[in-house]
């Protein structure tokens, strides 16, 4: 029998266990075909942004004494997802070519669909994972990332964003007024380049080369070369193809939260390159209760910067006194994001009253964001 206090501590972290019931949708897609290749985006979307309205805010926070062992089945989720999504993937992956009855469209469809949740889950239990010490938690954040060949976003979390968010020298801060459709690119221009510089930037402080075989992007490499073999292998140009798609899209899933956490928001500059320390109010903050379910507590985003070693149950969230809000959760906030119209209008009023509220001497913004220099690298 389980213990009635691992009873207790399962009963506490089961709703963070919502998203395994995403992968049968995968499968339901792959069988059945038709309208089911949908399935996946439609309730990663919509139903989460419904179930926000009907299941409200999650206003209260845990406990922080709480011990490892009172996480165990927090990150038991965040540990068996990298195994899942591999199998649901390869596996679909090889169903669709020894099967017949999918068109080619039902095919794209379906395997976009897969990229919804490979980047809506997948990339941030991810990201969870790589903030911990334990070598198989990062591991598995390795292969998570590998699967939709975006790895070296580890590299570009840890070093360039959590240290430089808020200002020019962070590569996926959201300017203020700058639309999804021009942040998109300019982050994938520019963020494989700011990992890589950021790695060899601590090799050289250790007087080791860039191609020091400590240097992980010949791991990322290596990673994300054996996906697209065994793409190959199992299903050809095709399957490579179909990988691409799933990948692609888990990285615009990726950027569009990117996008949203940080919209507009900035570090004041202290001159000489540099800048106050990240706050609270340097990230926006969500407390829809399904969202967060479904994000492991990603949208309490305020608390991760301020305190990145928290494991998402421990994560706190933050009233309108101590960091700024957005109006909906996630789901809604990205559907906002990809019309540049809407989400200046619902945005940018709530950029300028965060300004006014904790930088009222900051009068020209223009000036100000001019004269803002980014940080030494």
């Amino acid at each position: 029998m389980i213990a009635p206090d691992k009873l207790a501590q399962w009963h506490r972290a089961a709703p963070f266990w919502i998203s395994l019931g995403l992968l049968p949708l995968a499968w339901i897609g792959a069988v059945y075909g038709g309208w089911t290749v949908i399935l996946l985006p439609l309730v990663t979307w919509y139903f989460f942004a419904a179930l926000d309205g009907f299941v409200g805010l999650e206003l209260e926070n845990a406990d922080l004494t709480a011990t490892e062992d009172d996480l165990f089945w927090y990150k038991a989720v965040t540990l068996i997802w990298a195994p899942l999504q591999f199998a649901t993937l390869f596996g679909i992956l090889w169903y669709t070519t020894v099967t017949d009855h999918l068109s080619s469209l039902e095919k794209i469809v379906l395997f976009f669909g897969i990229g919804v949740i490979s980047g809506t889950v997948g990339i941030n239990y991810s990201h969870e994972l790589m903030h911990q010490k334990d070598k198989l938690e990062r591991w598995m954040s390795d292969v998570l990332l590998a699967m939709v060949l975006y790895s070296h976003f580890r590299s570009e979390h840890l070093l360039v964003h959590h240290r430089y968010v808020g200002t020019p020298r962070d590569t996926v801060t959201a300017r203020y007024n700058e639309g999804f459709h021009r942040f998109y690119p300019r982050v994938l221009k520019e963020g494989l380049g700011s990992a890589f510089d950021a790695e060899k930037a601590m090799l050289a402080r250790k007087d080791l080369p860039w191609h020091d075989r400590s240097n992980p992007f010949w791991k990322y490499g290596a990673l994300q070369a054996l996906m697209l073999v065994l793409a190959f292998a199992i299903g050809g140009w095709a399957g490579i193809g179909l990988f691409l798609i799933q990948a692609g899209t888990a990285i615009w899933q990726l950027e569009l939260v990117n996008y949203v956490e940080h919209y507009g928001l900035t570090r004041k500059h202290l001159g000489d390159g540099k800048y106050e320390h990240v706050l609270p109010q340097h990230s926006w903050n969500a407390a829809q209760k399904a969202s967060n379910w479904l994000l492991i507590n990603l949208q309490r985003h305020s608390d991760h910067h301020y305190k990145p070693d928290r494991r998402f149950p421990l994560l706190q969230n933050y009233t309108e006194e101590d960091a700024p809000q957005l109006p909906y959760g996630y789901p809604i906030m990205t559907i906002a994001a990809m019309i540049p119209p809407l989400w200046k209008r619902v945005m940018n009023p709530r950029v300028k009253r965060w300004r006014e509220r904790y930088y009222p001497e900051i009068t020209d913004w223009r000036a100000y964001n001019k004269h803002a220099t980014p940080m030494p690298r």
